[in-house]
């Protein structure tokens, strides 16, 4: 086996982003090497520092450097509800939409088919949260696919049997789409136009 070459090696590395095939990642490669390199040091150094420090909050999941992230500190949001979401790109789509309560951040979404089930994506925290007399209601903002329906409903129906309001955001995003594709307007008349199921 021929051993790659260090430029082949930094093509196959830049392939680990999303959209980003070959000839995309060799682009990038050559542009790096050619006319930024100080840029893709100092890229380099904080990809290294961000992989090291930053993991995920105690309470929400989101990601922060810290225990709590920054809007789990916040004291002035709304305790009395708290919006589920898949990813942590979802929850900086949320907050242009002018949301003010808590979240938490499933880190994905229930499949039985790939081996995801509940304890995968953290539903025994939430379900601590929701057991907080507080709390008055849940928005579930899971995405519109096949998954993150049955994600909702599960959560739902977890919800329920603990006296809470459950609603869910309006299909102001697109069916099959992902919030952090969809601008903050799409996403502000979805949270009005929520709905309890």
């Amino acid at each position: 086996m021929v051993e790659q070459t260090l430029l082949e090696q930094l093509v196959e590395a830049l392939r680990v982003m999303p959209g980003i095939g070959r000839k995309s990642a060799q682009r990038i490669a050559h542009q790096l090497l050619q006319r930024n390199r100080d840029a893709a040091k100092h890229l380099s150094r904080i990809l290294a520092e961000a992989m090291d420090r930053i993991g995920h909050c105690k309470r929400c999941r989101t990601y922060t450097e810290n225990e709590l992230c920054y809007l789990c500190e916040n004291t002035r949001r709304d305790d009395s509800t708290i919006c589920v979401v898949e990813n942590p790109s979802d929850v900086d789509a949320i907050e242009e939409a002018n949301y003010k309560g808590r979240y938490f951040v499933l880190l994905g979404h229930l499949s039985p088919l790939d081996g995801i089930g509940p304890d995968d994506i953290g539903l025994h925290d939430f379900q601590k949260l929701i057991e907080n007399e507080d709390l008055k209601e849940v928005i579930l903002a899971t995405s519109t696919t096949v998954e993150g329906e049955a994600t909702a409903h599960f959560i739902s129906e977890m919800c329920k049997a603990r006296g809470k309001q459950v609603t869910r955001i309006a299909h102001g995003v697109p069916m099959g789409g992902e919030l952090e594709y969809a601008n903050s307007l799409t996403i502000a008349h979805a949270l009005d136009g929520r709905r309890e199921i």
